[in-house]
């Protein structure tokens, strides 16, 4: 039975490094549109992440115009994810960055890990 799950499991995105919740990301996404395909990047704080084999997921928050917060989730898997670049890890003390939904300007800010 195990062999069979894993036949079936997809292959990891290697474009894809270890990710954490608080991280400042910005996702490469592949978009079709009709016969033509671009890449459209996706910039934003990482709220959590889930590793669930094949169903691992990861979810980005940004503010977009006026205000508006926009959250994405993507696949780990998927190669429909060009890249991800992380631009800075944030020090944070738990899993789930939820709390940043209610948040904006300077309370949404988070510090900044050095290491």
């Amino acid at each position: 039975m195990n062999d069979l799950l894993k036949s079936i499991e997809a292959a990891p995105n290697p474009n894809i490094p270890e990710l954490s919740a608080g991280d400042a990301v910005s996702v490469h996404v592949k978009i079709t549109e009709g016969n033509r395909e671009r890449i459209q990047v996706f910039k934003g704080t990482v709220l959590y992440v889930t590793q669930n084999g094949n169903d691992a997921t990861f979810s980005v928050r940004r503010i977009a115009s006026n205000g508006i917060g926009v959250e994405r989730t993507f696949l780990l898997r998927s190669p429909r994810i060009d890249k991800v670049v992380i631009e800075r890890h944030s020090k944070v003390r738990r899993a789930r960055l939820y709390y940043l939904r209610e948040r904006t300007g300077k309370k949404a800010r988070l510090k900044q890990k050095f290491s």
